[in-house]
């Protein structure tokens, strides 16, 4: 299981730590991702994904799943996403 979110494309970062002393050594920042299960109101059921904590609080943000698949970039997304994104436009497209 790789360590990238499903939605943002946020992985893990390089940097060191550094001592008292000034001695600096390698060291990974990982992102805090967490297994949700998220809503979509077009969709009518709920859908598994791996996204990390800033990720959940920018999709409270924009108003829920549906809303914020519909701004996000094809590229940032997982295969998982975009398939559920394309999903809901075909969906929203039925009802209108």
């Amino acid at each position: 299981m790789s360590r990238v979110c499903e939605l943002t494309g946020k992985g893990p970062m390089t940097g060191h730590n550094v001592s008292h002393a000034n001695n600096k050594t390698k060291r990974r920042f990982l992102p805090n991702l967490n297994d949700v299960t998220l809503q979509s109101e077009t969709l009518g059921r709920g859908v598994k994904l791996r996204i990390s904590a800033s990720a959940l609080r920018s999709v409270d943000h924009r108003g829920g799943l549906d809303k914020f698949l519909a701004k996000a970039k094809d590229t940032e997304l997982s295969a998982n996403a975009l398939k559920v994104k394309k999903e809901i436009a075909k969906a929203q497209a039925a009802q209108a």
